[in-house]
């Protein structure tokens, strides 16, 4: 059976590396991110997927908001 649900970006609880990297970001970036996946995947992303591209394609993410992945994942634990 799958369950679709409306969830904004800020409110996912990702899981191993996606977490580690989602929890760089503030929640300004999360909006600015979760607005370019909602025209990105109309139809939405599943859970699965969405924590692999935080972990897996991350430089990608980071782009999408003006810097790298690099630049995000150095900055201090807050």
């Amino acid at each position: 059976m799958k369950i679709h649900k409306e969830e904004s970006l800020s409110s996912f609880e990702f899981w191993s590396g996606g977490k580690d990297r989602a929890e760089k970001l503030t929640s300004e970036e999360l909006d600015q991110i979760e607005l370019t996946l909602e025209e990105l995947y109309p139809d939405g992303i599943d859970e699965k997927e969405l924590n692999d591209l935080f972990w897996f394609d991350f430089e990608t993410v980071a782009n999408w908001i003006g810097t790298t992945e690099e630049d995000i994942l150095n900055r201090e634990d807050e």
